[in-house]
């Protein structure tokens, strides 16, 4: 008898926690990137800001054709050095590391090139290398690509960590 009226107590203060909570809406559907394209009929280019996570790009210079970087102690491409200028802005509430490996640059035949953080380390102003951004602070920085000489760059993937979804900005609008 006292086991089957703890039971029913137990069950009581189970039903009353669960039942007394206000229902928790869903967050707000934010929109995707492939709905962004669709509603603007184009993705954003260079000049404009892009967020993933908790970061805001904006590809503020584009620089082809770089044969060397960091004069005689530094690399030179084995095709030819891409870089990508950027500003990067922590729109996030707590610190986050910005590393320019985790970004994609795209050429028109669909091949996918990683950055060269070596050759960023031989780059004066790079800060594209870990990276540490407070909340509200920004970076400016410039993230480093070997592509073969005929490669034609026509988009970048920007991440805010190596496992983020990503966002894409156009780079044909450089010319």
């Amino acid at each position: 008898m006292l086991l089957a009226v703890t039971a029913g107590l137990v069950g009581l203060g189970v039903l009353g926690a669960l039942g007394g909570k206000e229902p928790v809406a869903p967050p707000p559907a934010t929109k995707t990137e492939a709905e962004a394209v669709k509603e603007s009929g184009r993705r954003p280019g260079v000049g404009e800001p892009v967020r993933d996570g908790k970061f805001e790009f904006t590809v503020t210079k584009l620089q082809p054709g770089v044969r060397n970087v960091g004069g005689a102690y530094g690399r030179n491409a084995q095709g030819q050095f891409f870089l990508v200028h950027m500003t990067v802005k922590n729109i996030g509430d707590r610190a986050q590391t910005f590393d320019g490996a985790d970004q994609k640059l795209i050429d028109r035949n669909g091949s996918k090139y990683s950055a060269d953080t070596a050759a960023a380390l031989h780059l004066d102003g790079s800060e594209s290398f870990l990276q540490q951004i407070n909340p509200g602070n920004a970076v400016d920085g410039i993230v480093v690509f070997d592509v073969p000489k005929a490669a034609d760059p026509v988009r970048i993937e920007l991440h805010d960590s190596l496992f983020s979804g990503g966002t894409t900005v156009d780079l044909t609008g450089r010319r």
